[in-house]
């Protein structure tokens, strides 16, 4: 299974602005992506609960696992992502994301924001009826 050993390049490692934008990116990925720090199981790359829980600061070596076409290609992209100042580049605008492809992060950010949606929209259906 190829993997890369990548250092969180983000001041404030994986962490709210930082994570969100790294989960956005693997969500857009061909494949499924898994990520790890040492002593804990590898979790899905595209969870931003499953990526804040891993703790990772700036300086943690994670660990990126892929499998199938294209596993390569989405690991150097998330691999170089997490390289990076994600927070500072957040500020700055897209960058972070056109690493990846803006449009398939928006993609991403947009399917997400809209399953946060939903339970509240039954939430209100429950308390009107």
């Amino acid at each position: 299974m190829p993997s890369r050993t990548v250092a969180v390049g983000s001041r404030s490692g994986l962490h709210a602005r930082p994570a969100a934008i790294f989960v956005a990116a693997a969500g857009a990925q061909p494949v499924p992506v898994r990520i790890g720090v040492p002593g804990k199981p590898p979790v899905p790359a595209a969870s931003i609960l499953s990526v804040l829980s891993l703790g990772a600061r700036q300086g943690t070596e994670v660990v990126l696992e892929a499998d199938g076409e294209g596993a390569e290609a989405a690991l150097d992209a998330l691999a170089d992502l997490l390289a990076k100042d994600l927070d500072e580049e957040a500020a700055g605008g897209e960058e972070a994301a056109g690493a990846v492809g803006a449009a398939g992060a928006a993609g991403a950010a947009e399917a997400a924001e809209a399953r946060e949606a939903e339970p509240a929209g039954q939430a209100q259906d429950v308390r009107d009826g």
